[in-house]
């Protein structure tokens, strides 16, 4: 079975794979000081408790993330008690997917997972919205060609911006308010982070659209849910899409 693993800023993301199929998945908080041993007994304890053996059923691992310390530990983890080197999605590593970026080297793995899972599953053009720590929106070529795509903050970032520099403000749960035009400061904030955002959302898929024509959009990561009821422009919403890029690229380099 294959493990995949997306580290990001603020959550990874584990999947079990048996074959093509997710068997399994979890979500952890991304702790830069976890060691390889503490990350190796969080997964046993994963993989155990839904009748997985952490011992004899692993037989490859692949790795997107962008936090270059939890990539270490992550490496040692797989080296050391799986006796195996995993496939670490880096420069030089096989995806099937040109990349025409200025420097491609600059393009983080998961975008590129993302943007090779979105291709697999609905061809091209196709785009690609990530919510997560930072949003990021992807364009894939009709050709599968990796051609660009934008960055901007992320829901919780800006919220917790927010909440920072504005004393009179509070933490509020991202649920959708009664009434667009808030009654209360809790609706108020609730109506700009949803539509705000969903509106973000929408206003920069246009404009990708209209450079690359009609295409198909997909969402995922974390926090899709809540954006996606209120956007007019996403039409599929996919939450493993990492993980299954991570499984293509990993069975392309076999």
């Amino acid at each position: 079975m294959l493990l995949c693993i997306d580290a990001g800023n603020t959550q990874t993301v584990i999947g079990l794979f048996n074959d093509k199929e997710l068997a399994d998945h979890w979500r952890i908080a991304s702790v830069v000081e976890r060691t390889a041993d503490e990350l190796a007994l969080m997964i046993q304890q994963f993989l155990g408790f839904h009748g997985f053996s952490f011992e004899s059923q692993i037989s490859g691992m692949a790795i997107s993330s962008g936090v270059p310390r939890v990539t270490t530990e992550l490496r040692q983890m797989c080296e050391r008690y799986f006796g195996f080197a995993p496939l670490v999605l880096e420069p030089g590593i096989r995806t099937g997917m040109p990349i025409l970026y200025d420097n491609p080297k600059e393009v983080g793995a998961d975008r590129i997972a993302n943007a090779v899972a979105a291709y697999d599953l609905y061809g091209g053009p196709s785009i690609v919205v990530d919510f997560g720590t930072a949003n990021t929106i992807e364009a894939i070529s009709a050709e599968g060609e990796y051609l660009g795509g934008a960055i901007f903050p992320g829901i919780e970032i800006s919220m917790n911006a927010l909440f920072e520099r504005a004393a009179a403000l509070r933490r509020v749960e991202l649920v959708e308010p009664r009434h667009v035009i808030g009654k209360s400061t809790v609706e108020s904030i609730q109506s700009g982070a949803l539509y705000g955002f969903s509106g973000q959302c929408d206003a920069l898929v246009e404009r990708f659209q209209a450079e690359l024509g009609d295409c198909t959009v997909v969402a995922t990561g974390g926090l899709a849910v809540s954006i996606i009821p209120h956007s007019k422009t996403i039409q599929h919403y996919e939450p493993w899409l990492t993980l299954q890029g991570l499984r293509i690229i990993f069975e392309r380099n076999q």
